[in-house]
């Protein structure tokens, strides 16, 4: 373990976590009843909220409420409740292809989220030892990928629905920060022609009202060159084109996932680095920490922890 690691970790102590699977909440209309993961500690009251959507890539379970634990065990270890829903366009649903809004389900996954925040009394009751225990009050959202995508539909970014030409406004009040990791960017010119034919909703992505304070995470690496003709720095897009106050995590030598995020030695992790995890895991904590409860030092100790090392993974802009 070097001297920076282990600096970071002593921010604050980690607690046992209870993780709870599958929680499953009532969903009229949707093809299936919506199902969670809540993680938490085991002690403590007054607990604040992440949700957190995966994404959509090609592993049969990292890309539902079985994914993420690198991120679900580290962020409720250091004092959250996370909830993990499994969105319609997971596999292990195996859902018709035709279903209403396949493949990727992008408005119904900003609706999982919702629902969650109206039943978190039902999410409560289903597991005891969790009762009375959270802030409503301090809810966050963090999203990787097509995640990440839906994160920032929550958070104030629009589009216009490609079925009906509407525009479309999911923001959630009741989030007060999030996390985009690897999100995707601006729609239009920097599209794929297989993006823009296959994903039609990408194309009008606009940031210009996402207000909600938001970490961006991506890595310089990062091309996804099935989506975008811009690189790497498609990803910076909802930092750039987004109102502040807005930060930038940017991550040396980090690809899509980020050294790992979405589960631990997955075949999919082209950029396998514990260090970058865990990079991701203190930053991301530390951020929303600090947004929730303004005042509390550790965005600003995890950033100076970050510059400080001879190598650093990464660096931090703000606006």
């Amino acid at each position: 373990m070097t001297a920076s690691t282990h600096a970071a970790d002593t921010v604050s102590e980690r607690t046992a976590v209870l993780s709870v699977n599958p929680v499953v909440l009532p969903a009229p209309g949707r093809a299936v009843d919506l199902h969670v993961r809540v993680s938490a500690p085991v002690t403590g009251s007054d607990l604040p909220v992440i949700l957190l959507s995966h994404g959509h890539g090609p592993s049969n379970n990292l890309s539902s409420l079985n994914g993420y634990a690198p991120l679900a065990n580290y962020w409720a270890a250091h004092g959250f409740v996370v909830i993990q829903p499994t969105h319609l366009s997971s596999r292990t649903l195996r859902l018709d292809p035709n279903t209403p809004g396949a493949p990727l389900y992008w408005r119904s996954r900003a609706e999982d989220m919702k629902r969650i925040l109206d039943r978190l009394d039902v999410i409560e009751t289903a597991i005891p030892q969790l009762r009375g225990r959270l802030d409503p009050s301090k809810v966050t959202v963090a999203g990787h990928s097509m995640g990440g995508h839906t994160a920032s539909l929550l958070l104030g970014a629009r589009l216009t629905d490609p079925h009906d030409g509407t525009e479309v406004d999911l923001a959630e009040p009741r989030i007060k920060a999030g996390v985009l990791l690897a999100a995707p960017g601006r729609g239009g010119d920097a599209l794929t022609e297989f993006a823009a034919e296959n994903y039609p909703f990408f194309l009008t992505t606009d940031f210009s009202q996402m207000t909600t304070p938001a970490l961006v995470v991506a890595g310089d690496k990062d091309p996804s060159a099935h989506l975008t003709v811009r690189g790497a720095a498609w990803h910076t897009d909802p930092y750039v084109l987004a109102p502040g106050p807005k930060s930038l995590l940017t991550l040396f030598d980090a690809e899509h996932g980020l050294g790992g995020v979405s589960g631990y030695d997955v075949a999919e992790t082209t950029d396998e680095n514990p260090e970058r995890v865990a990079t991701v895991q203190r930053l991301t904590r530390a951020y929303l920490r600090t947004e929730l409860y303004p005042g509390d030092p550790a965005w600003h100790e995890a950033r100076e922890l970050l510059a400080a090392g001879p190598n650093p993974l990464g660096r931090v802009e703000s606006k």
